[in-house]
């Protein structure tokens, strides 16, 4: 078995990687080349944490995985990182297994590549201005996944924390992002300058005004994944001309922001306007006027986990990267 760990993973494989590798698993989901049994949830209320087990398969290439992500937002307070997870590869042919993969990176990068692929088909082509609401470990990636499909000239950075939020955009400068950043403490001014926002907080409740969003505004949601947890509220959800999930079945289970509003009587889930696996088949189409707002809900699923750690897999293997172990 070949054991890659984070640094590794980290120095050959890049966000336009995993939007390539994401793309193929789409149009392959679509196919119904893909195995994907539902995902196992365990939470840690005292911890305010949850595990997540994640099982898939490609039927096609034979080779499967199962992901194991575990959430504790407490851990940076004694120096532990929030998100830590583990791939396991396997060849689905013999059984064999091919690879354990550090997946912390992993899991950030393939739901940033995510938001990418969604803002591509979504935001406005002219797109300038970014508004990223929570800067912790998942922000990062997210930011990338925009700067790789749209040419943005400012991003905003909203933390109830601000020095949290400039040690954030200090860091995008220090990875080679050369986009000027702002901390903005009024959420609202952060909101009505929007072109894009990203949302990646464990909010229990809304992040922002629904009622502050400008037309042509498109938001990628990919922080709430469990169904007490909501970062936009109905009033977002009710203007939203096109509503774009990764995977209707997992966010129907949850997607706290969604079924709140179901279980209100605000909204349904017929109206989901498209998967985006659709919008790169080309069986349904994105943005359509430059006025609609947009939404992308992302909540995951392990066949993207299964997309980037075969890229990463390969990549290994041209590489000679990783450590060869017997187990």
């Amino acid at each position: 078995m070949l054991v890659i760990n984070e640094q590794q993973i980290m120095n050959t494989y890049k966000i336009k990687d995993a939007i390539r590798n994401i793309k193929e698993v789409l149009q392959a989901k679509e196919a119904d080349k893909i195995a994907n049994p539902h995902r196992t949830v365990i939470e840690f209320p005292q911890y305010e944490a949850s595990a997540l087990y994640m099982p898939s398969a490609d039927l096609v290439e034979e080779v499967a995985a199962v992901k194991i992500v575990t959430i504790f937002p407490n851990n940076p307070a004694s120096g532990k990182a929030t998100t830590q997870g583990i791939i396991l590869l396997s060849d689905a042919s013999n059984g064999e297994h091919l690879a354990m993969l550090n997946a912390s990176y992993l899991t950030r990068l393939r739901t940033g590549a995510l938001s990418g692929i969604a803002t591509d088909f979504l935001a406005r082509k002219n797109a300038k201005v970014l508004t990223v609401i929570g800067t912790g470990a998942m922000a990062f990636e997210q930011v990338l996944g925009v700067l790789a499909v749209r040419n943005i000239e400012r991003i905003l950075l909203v933390n109830r924390n601000p020095e949290k939020a400039e040690a954030f955009g200090e860091k995008l400068r220090a990875f080679g992002v050369e986009t000027a950043f702002e901390v903005v403490e009024n959420v609202a001014t952060a909101i009505r300058q929007a072109d894009i926002i990203n949302c990646a907080t464990r909010s229990n409740e809304p992040v922002f005004r629904g009622e502050d969003l400008q037309k042509g505004t498109h938001i990628n949601g990919v922080g709430s994944y469990l169904p007490h947890m909501h970062e936009v509220d109905i009033t977002t959800i009710t203007r939203a001309a096109k509503i774009v999930v990764d995977d209707l079945a997992g966010v129907k289970d949850e997607a706290g922001e969604l079924i709140d509003a179901v279980e209100r009587g605000k909204w349904s889930f017929e109206q989901v306007h498209s998967e985006v696996g659709k919008l790169v088949a080309g069986t349904t189409v994105g943005r359509e006027s430059e006025e609609e707002i947009t939404f992308f809900k992302s909540v995951g699923a392990a066949y993207f986990d299964l997309a980037v750690a075969k890229g990463v897999y390969a990549k290994a293997k041209e590489q000679s990267i990783g450590m060869k172990i017997d187990v």
